[in-house]
């Protein structure tokens, strides 16, 4: 066995990579390579056969689907405390040739808070991301969004149904963060030409914002640590 799959003897990746045939590091090479840069799985095929490596890009594909998951869920126990004022924000995904909604939320320093995709763009899709993101972060001062009406509907039924006390702001000027974070999402997915089916989708983008967001310094490390953005996301695996 290679060194990093004796560290993986307690780690959840165990039982993801039980029938996999190929040494870890490789695969972990390529799902980092997919979620971090604007590559197809077929420039992926052909970089690693540069490499001296023969795998197939529908077999990188499977890799991405079944790791990207698994290390997310890691990353979120390790990800850093964000700020308290959140800039709110959806943009639009292609899945089987249509449109689908990917929620997003930054704090005022640019840090993602949040992120949900959607197959509808309305109050219940949004209350339900707003959610899921307190319940990741704790409560804000403030949401920022811009006019839409699910959005302002579901965070006034959520201060309303909660009691909390949170700041509600509508500002398109304010949301200009979050729409610009949008374009390296985006910027990833491209090349992906849409996903086929919304399960894929999800667990790609998972990944992607993953990587985005170790790459903007939200991951938690030791004290003084200076790994880069690569070495923490091997990290996650062990």
């Amino acid at each position: 066995m290679t060194p990093l799959h004796l560290q993986l003897a307690n780690s959840i990746l165990r039982r993801v990579i039980k029938r996999l045939h190929f040494p870890l590091e490789v695969m972990l090479v390529c799902v980092r390579w997919y979620a971090a840069y604007p590559l197809s799985l077929r420039n992926l095929e052909e970089m690693m056969a540069e490499r001296g490596v023969c795998v197939d890009h529908a077999t990188v594909h499977r890799w991405a689907l079944k790791i990207l998951p698994v290390l997310a869920s890691v990353f979120r126990t390790r990800k850093s405390p964000v700020g308290g004022s959140w800039r709110v924000d959806e943009t639009y995904i292609l899945v089987g040739s249509q449109w689908k909604y990917l929620y997003r939320a930054v704090d005022r320093m640019g840090q993602t808070v949040d992120f949900l995709l959607t197959a509808r763009r309305d109050e219940a899709a949004a209350r339900r991301f707003f959610e899921q993101a307190i319940n990741q972060h704790d409560v804000p001062e403030k949401i920022t969004i811009d006019k839409s009406g699910a959005n302002t509907a579901a965070v006034r039924g959520l201060l309303e149904d909660s009691g909390l006390a949170i700041e509600l702001r509508q500002s398109k000027y304010l949301n200009n963060i979050v729409e610009q974070d949008h374009r390296a999402i985006k910027r990833r997915v491209r090349p992906m030409m849409g996903f086929k089916t919304f399960h894929t989708a999800r667990r790609l983008i998972t990944g992607i914002e993953t990587m985005h967001m170790i790459r903007k310094g939200q991951m938690n490390g030791p004290k003084g640590s200076t790994a880069s953005p690569a070495q923490q996301f091997y990290s996650l695996a062990i």
